[in-house]
């Protein structure tokens, strides 16, 4: 690949990828409030037929909102690690910053992946799958296009 298509298509990547860390922030804040509204009924509703055949006890569902909400904090610093990450790799077109992002995604996945299989939580899946696949390519691309740069400061 030329320099000049390099430098074309690297800010589009930078791009995607914020917008990725974005939204992962964006879903974290919004999470605690949507928790427990009709916005994610049918969510709760997989979840509990899969621990409950009949209609879940009040407590449960309380939990699983609270758990809920608890997780959106841990998706909004998720989000802004990820943004850190991509400056730091934007900025010093750092593959160190690129493969770090694709090792974090490389591990939680598969794990989450699993687990959300054994509960038969298959959107979970889906949403997982969505996340590697929409994230990994550019990573990727971008651990391979700042090789060079990386390759002359050593």
């Amino acid at each position: 690949m030329s320099h000049e298509q390099r430098n074309r298509i690297r800010p589009w990547l930078i791009r995607w990828l914020y917008a990725a860390a974005f939204a992962h922030f964006i879903i974290g804040l919004l999470l605690p409030w949507i928790s427990s509204t009709g916005l994610v009924e049918v969510y709760h509703q997989l979840i509990e037929s899969h621990f409950w055949p009949l209609a879940a006890p009040d407590a449960a569902r309380n939990m699983q909102v609270w758990w809920m909400s608890l997780f959106g904090a841990t998706v909004q610093t998720v989000g802004l690690w990820m943004g850190a990450l991509i400056y730091l790799g934007n900025q010093h077109r750092s593959r160190f910053a690129w493969l770090w992002l694709m090792i974090g995604i490389l591990v939680w996945a598969p794990q989450d992946m699993l687990i959300s299989m054994q509960a038969d939580m298959r959107i979970n899946v889906w949403i997982d799958a969505f996340a590697v696949l929409s994230m990994i390519p550019p990573l990727l691309a971008l651990w391979k296009l700042d090789a060079p740069v990386t390759e002359r400061k050593v």
